[in-house]
């Protein structure tokens, strides 16, 4: 092999290596984009709205731009007929909380949700909420911000599925819980895990 051969070779190589470099850089530069906005819904609508959006997303498979829809929910003990029993109300009625990339399309699939009255904003104009804004509301974004989304595969730690894995098709965040579809008896079946047992793979 000639002189000139080898180096053009070990050229070529390092220009492929810095290729390489430069796409590893690019992919940690990133930035999710997707912001929390909160839309106005009709009294009563808050969760068909929320299952109307993410049956939505699913379809047009969005789920990398509309990631997490929410209902605030807290839970109450009351007493009756003396009888004590917890439930789960509405922290603000009327509203939905939303983390997505707002473009034109998204905006659409929202606002024309049956049920969405509007984005909540100065002129309807859609506003992100910001960290500040989050912490007043008092919601806990640690909470909603799990390091997975719909589609990523996942496998069980700790419940009676531990080592099965499969695919997430839904995240609710007021729950804390993701659906996985796991092969059970030959069949993919739906089942709710919780959000700290379970891995990305």
């Amino acid at each position: 092999m000639s002189e000139e051969l080898k180096v053009n070779e070990d050229v070529s190589e390092e220009l492929e290596l810095n290729d390489e470099l430069e796409v590893e850089e690019v992919e940690e530069l990133v930035v999710d984009d997707r912001k929390w906005y909160v839309v106005h819904t009709y009294s009563g609508y808050e969760n068909k709205v929320k299952a109307n959006i993410e049956s939505i997303v699913e379809n047009l498979k969005l789920q990398d731009k509309i990631s997490e829809i929410i209902v605030p929910m807290y839970r109450v003990s009351e007493e009756k007929n003396g009888v004590r029993k917890e439930s789960d109300k509405k922290r603000y009625p009327g509203y939905v909380l939303i983390k997505m990339l707002m473009t034109d399309d998204t905006w659409y699939v929202v606002r024309n949700t049956r049920g969405v009255t509007g984005f909540v904003g100065p002129g309807s104009k859609p506003v992100p909420l910001t960290d500040k804004e989050i912490k007043v509301l008092g919601i806990d974004l640690e909470l909603f911000d799990i390091d997975v989304k719909v589609g990523d595969y996942v496998r069980v730690i700790d419940e009676a599925f531990e080592g099965s894995t499969g695919y997430v098709t839904k995240i609710d965040t007021s729950k804390k819980k993701v659906t996985v579809n796991l092969p059970i008896f030959g069949r993919e079946t739906p089942v709710d895990i919780d959000f700290n047992k379970m891995e990305t793979i």
